[in-house]
């Protein structure tokens, strides 16, 4: 008996600090390629792992698809001038201090920058939030002073600013990592 791919639905429950549903059915978002590293002194204030020479990382054109309730991992960043978010935001070529609710998406869900200087809205700990997208959170590109020499972003990031992670009410202890769901405002 032959099963077609094209018509076969999967799903997935990830459970970590709370479940997450997926129902996939296209075909996951995989590799499109990967990145050689090198080395180079990053900003690590807020947890960024820097690029090591001869390492491969991961590229993604891709991301999950957008639900009414996208599962993704919210990571700190900040986007103002000499951050660890590196160059100016994508969107404006602005710097964005530490107290604005500013947001970079995975390269798939920045979709070429469809969703430049609007909201999204992420949800966390029983909090829901409004946040700006400013900036791309490079999913092909990496280990270069554009990218804070960080290799490419996986394709199921949030890198949000300080504000966002306060209005969310997560600890100190908790920021770098954060399980959360988003959607579009």
């Amino acid at each position: 008996m032959a099963i077609s791919l094209a018509s076969l639905a999967i799903t997935l429950h990830v459970c970590a600090d709370s479940c997450f549903r997926y129902s996939l059915t296209e075909p996951p978002c995989t590799a499109s390629g990967y990145l050689r590293g090198k080395s180079h002194s990053c900003n690590t204030e807020n947890y960024s792992e820097c690029c090591k020479d001869g390492e491969m990382y991961p590229q993604y054109q891709c991301s999950p698809p957008v639900t009414s309730s996208t599962p993704a991992q919210m990571m700190i960043v900040s986007f103002a001038i000499n951050g660890d978010g590196g160059g100016p935001g994508a969107c404006d070529g602005q710097y964005h201090n530490d107290t604005e609710m500013a947001v970079a998406l995975s390269t798939g869900w920045f979709d070429g920058g469809s969703r430049c200087n609007r909201n999204i809205r992420i949800s966390a700990n029983g909090r829901s939030l409004l946040a700006k997208v400013v900036d791309e959170c490079s999913s092909v590109e990496g280990c270069e002073a554009e990218q804070n020499y960080t290799p490419p972003c996986p394709n199921n990031v949030v890198n949000a600013s300080p504000a966002v992670w306060d209005a969310l009410g997560i600890p100190e202890l908790q920021r770098g990592d954060y399980n959360i769901t988003w959607s579009d405002a």
